[in-house]
């Protein structure tokens, strides 16, 4: 089993209970910058990875796959646990990582816990209330929609199919121990208030 974590911003007391407790867990914990190694050498004494911060695919598609040897004979033994700042959903290095080793190893199972991500971390450290809708891009042009609050999943989907929308997955209740995760033409006609939707074109 491999593990994305998230570790937050970047401040050690900004690390969630469960982060600490799979650092601990762990049988190997695996970081891809100083920054990451030192928010987890408190519990861990942790593998420091390279990825360059570079444009040059060819060279990151060879640090991730140099990369992946070291993680899977953790992944496919035991757990693995791959640390890194912010959220592993968003903007990181993680999902290409399982991309590569899915190639060779499609049998290690792979999942993501969350960390508080620079996104909501940039709220409370500028003081700035966010009570409306807002974009999050890293320059280009979104496919994406992320809808909170998602009372009627199957009427909002007909309006997003017909902006060309045709990929949604309705989480309901999350990390609660009743949460429902729905997909595409498996959405509820009604959903809680704590629902959020994901539609992509």
């Amino acid at each position: 089993m491999l593990i994305g974590l998230g570790l937050g911003p970047g401040n050690p007391e900004l690390l969630t209970l469960r982060a600490v407790r799979l650092l601990m867990e762990a049988d190997a914990v695996f970081v891809p910058g100083r920054i990451a190694h030192d928010l987890v050498i408190p519990y861990r004494e942790p593998v420091l990875l390279e990825f360059p911060m570079t444009d040059d695919e060819v060279r990151i598609l060879q640090c991730l796959e140099e990369n992946a040897k070291k993680i899977v004979p953790v992944a496919e033994n035991g757990l693995a646990v791959f640390g890194i700042l912010g959220d592993p959903n968003f903007f990181s290095t993680f999902s290409r990582l399982c991309a590569v080793i899915a190639t060779t190893h499609p049998e290690i199972e792979y999942r993501t816990e969350p960390g508080i991500s620079s996104i909501t971390a940039f709220a409370a450290a500028a003081q700035v209330p966010v009570n409306e809708g807002f974009t999050v891009t890293d320059g280009t042009l979104s496919d994406t929609k992320i809808l909170l609050k998602v009372r009627r999943p199957q009427e909002r989907a007909d309006q997003l199919r017909a902006e060309g929308y045709h990929e949604f997955v309705l989480v309901e209740r999350m990390f609660f121990s009743d949460m429902k995760v729905y997909r595409n033409h498996d959405l509820p006609e009604k959903s809680d208030y704590m629902s959020v939707m994901y539609a992509r074109k």
